[in-house]
């Protein structure tokens, strides 16, 4: 399973994201994979996954179906992303 987050890194929340993948790898020792959503990969997840509110973090299994996804600017406990990553 791979975890996602889809935010603006441009935004006010970007600071915020980018401190909890940081926190996360380094407390969990698992990955995060940050995804802007100026980019073409990000958009289409965003897309694919009917992603409205950001930042979002996704839970997808390896065969792309979404898991658990956590949307908006508060973010969830540490504990309940690492239970949905590898």
């Amino acid at each position: 399973m791979k975890v996602y987050i889809l935010y603006h890194p441009q935004s006010d929340h970007a600071r915020q994201v980018e401190e909890f993948a940081h926190d996360y790898e380094s407390r969990k020792d698992k990955s995060v994979d940050l995804l802007s959503l100026e980019t073409r990969e990000g958009a289409a997840m965003a897309s694919l996954y009917d992603i409205v509110s950001y930042p979002a973090i996704l839970a997808v299994r390896n065969d792309g179906q979404l898991l658990k996804v956590w949307q908006g600017e508060t973010m969830p406990l540490m504990d309940e992303v690492s239970a949905y990553s590898d």
